[in-house]
């Protein structure tokens, strides 16, 4: 199978049942994985290649409440990270960020985005190659499609003057966030000298 093409639904592995058990609590921010949150939380959700990475640069964040590891933009419902790995559930590696909208805001979020990968290489991030790797803006409301709409159109004349390709990330519309096994749940912290592959153009929003 080639893991650079995306599979159709009536191609794409069976559902699961089980929904996949996750810690109570953060193992960095300390906070709840799964809510509730305060009534200013708000959720965003970012694809950038290997999701251990694109956890850390949002947790890092000024105003960032929870983050979390998971798989979106596919077909398979509770998907393991063997079946997104092997490219048959349309699935890309997405991080939930929970933010404070009084101490940041997603246009915060998506300057971080944009800066810390690259968002034109495809089915791939560096040497991560396949559909799960791909870049990603899954918006939750209308202001935020707008905003990631229209950062894209800024950020690609930015590219484009540095010579570089046109961005393939896509811009769609948040649907279920199914969350990655515990133990790739802020894996950087659990194993800091663990792999990390995220890097940016240089070009800066």
């Amino acid at each position: 199978m080639d893991k650079s093409l995306l599979v159709d639904k009536d191609q794409a592995l069976p559902h699961r049942q089980q929904k996949m058990p996750v810690a109570r609590k953060h193992a960095v921010l300390g906070t709840n994985m799964q809510g509730p949150w305060p009534t200013h939380a708000q959720k965003a959700y970012f694809a950038m290649g290997c999701f251990w990475g694109v956890e850390k640069l949002f947790w890092q964040l000024p105003g960032v409440y929870c983050t979390a590891v998971g798989y979106m933009g596919g077909f398979t419902k509770n998907a393991s990270y063997e079946d997104v790995c092997s490219g048959q559930t349309a699935h890309t590696e997405t991080v939930m960020v929970v933010y404070n909208q009084e101490l940041t805001d997603f246009w915060t979020l998506l300057e971080a985005f944009w800066q810390g990968h690259n968002p034109t290489q495809g089915m791939s991030q560096g040497n991560d190659q396949g559909t799960q790797y791909r870049s990603a803006i899954f918006w939750a409301d209308d202001m935020q499609k707008m905003f990631g709409e229209k950062s894209r159109g800024l950020y690609q004349g930015s590219l484009s003057k540095a010579g570089l390709g046109k961005i393939t990330t896509e811009i769609k519309k948040a649907k279920e966030f199914y969350f990655a096994e515990d133990e790739h749940q802020q894996y950087l912290a659990k194993h800091p000298s663990g792999y990390c592959g995220l890097a940016g153009t240089g070009v800066a929003f």
